[in-house]
């Protein structure tokens, strides 16, 4: 959501880190520890010394850091996030500055450079830190700032998955679940390495941060962690081999033209009983900011559904529940909305059960999911909109796919190899 302002804002993202970042903390509790090995007096004892700063490995460094940082920054005229506490802003005139802090990584931007400056000082007398530059790596994703907009990938990270599972001499598929391949506890298949088995499956839920593609191939493999079988390793494998084909691909945000309004869309969907061992459905969405994807989920649902409208209805209410909040952080960077946020689903008896005041006895076992979501349409927060099954986007989060359906709908998710910098 920050790098998708960012461009709507036409500035530079910036990065700094912080040297030694939890030594700065100042702790509330009494905290003491031993001396030390080669540093112990032996005039005192048994005595231990007590801490007045953080050190690594204190459980509470990190929150201590943050008290000190947060301190600072609210002392010196920023205005702390309300629902992203670790958003702060500071205005000056028609400008504005954002900072957004991950621990001891701080990006930070704004329409006037001098601003941009000023802030870099201001951490440097208080802190020791390093000044990156312009912001290209960041939490494991490869940020490039071009002519016409932002590309995110992770390009590196997945050349480095092929030769650490050995996928460099392997042919590539172009989708990443056959469609024809039904997963379950494959009770009587042939064990596999489980720890070889749970390093794959780790990489590649730290891929799909920048991969909505493989999101549901990589949810429904990271089932079976804990008896993975040849069939689960198989099913894993061929993620990999998917992405043999698509390394350099990664999240385009183009830059808006003048005048274009951000408005939240969403589409929503979700299968029903896939999983052959306890019946659970899955639930999926993607959030865009007018064409920039920022927000997807391929999550199996914690109860049985007993119809597909219930169902529906579920991944419905999770999806509205994230635009809340995406609302939130919206009104926090100062976009104002043209429109209510508007959810695209594929089914017209949910969309009818949503939009319309009318009690059915039938489905008093989601009466309370019927409310939240008739309050917020009722209120205008947000609307229900139906679209053909055949432009859900959010299939691809759902369900497996075959290749030319998986092809238009992964275009649409703005999935891209990296444009031209001219």
């Amino acid at each position: 959501m920050f790098l998708a302002y960012d461009v709507h804002k036409n500035f530079t993202v910036y990065q700094m880190d912080v040297k030694s970042a939890f030594l700065n903390g100042l702790l509330e509790e009494e905290v003491y520890v031993e001396q030390p090995p080669g540093f112990e007096q032996k005039t005192t004892g048994d005595k231990v010394y007590k801490l007045k700063k953080a050190l690594y490995g204190l459980k509470q460094a990190p929150r201590a850091w943050y008290d000190t940082l947060s301190l600072f920054l609210t002392d010196n005229g920023f205005t702390k996030g309300k629902v992203d506490r670790t958003l702060f802003r500071i205005q000056d005139g028609e400008s504005i500055l954002f900072v957004q802090i991950y621990v001891d990584d701080i990006i930070f931007g704004s329409t006037n450079k001098e601003l941009c400056d000023k802030f870099s000082n201001l951490m440097q007398d208080k802190f020791e830190m390093s000044m990156i530059g312009e912001l290209t790596f960041f939490l494991g994703l490869q940020v490039k700032q071009l002519k016409y907009g932002t590309f995110i990938s992770q390009t590196k990270y997945t050349r480095d998955l092929m030769k650490k599972f050995g996928m460099e001499g392997k042919s590539f598929v172009k989708v990443p679940m056959n469609t024809s391949v039904k997963m379950d506890m494959d009770t009587y298949g042939k064990t596999v390495d489980q720890t070889r088995y749970k390093a794959l499956i780790g990489s590649l839920l730290y891929l799909i941060a920048n991969r909505p593609d493989i999101t549901f191939a990589v949810g429904v493999c990271a089932r079976f962690q804990s008896a993975p079988k040849e069939s689960h390793m198989t099913a894993a494998k061929r993620i990999l081999r998917y992405l043999k084909g698509c390394q350099e691909v990664g999240l385009w945000y183009p830059k808006l033209t003048k005048g274009s309004s951000l408005n939240l869309t969403a589409y929503s969907d979700s299968d029903w009983g896939s999983d052959l061992d306890d019946r659970k459905s899955v639930t999926g969405f993607c959030v865009f900011l007018r064409n920039n994807l920022v927000s997807w989920c391929s999550k199996k649902q914690t109860s049985v559904s007993g119809s597909s409208i219930e169902v529906e209805y579920r991944s419905l209410v999770q999806c509205v529940s994230k635009l809340i909040w995406l609302k939130s952080i919206l009104s926090e960077l100062k976009i104002t909305q043209t429109q209510p946020p508007i959810v695209w689903i594929d089914n017209i008896s949910v969309k009818s059960m949503a939009c319309n005041l009318v009690s059915y006895s039938r489905t008093k076992y989601i009466e309370i999911d019927l409310h939240f979501i008739r309050e917020k349409i009722a209120q205008g927060e947000f609307t229900v909109g139906h679209v053909p099954s055949i432009d859900q986007t959010a299939y691809v989060l759902t369900k497996p796919l075959s290749g030319q359906s998986f092809t238009r709908l992964h275009t649409r998710l703005t999935i891209t190899p990296q444009p031209c910098s001219d």
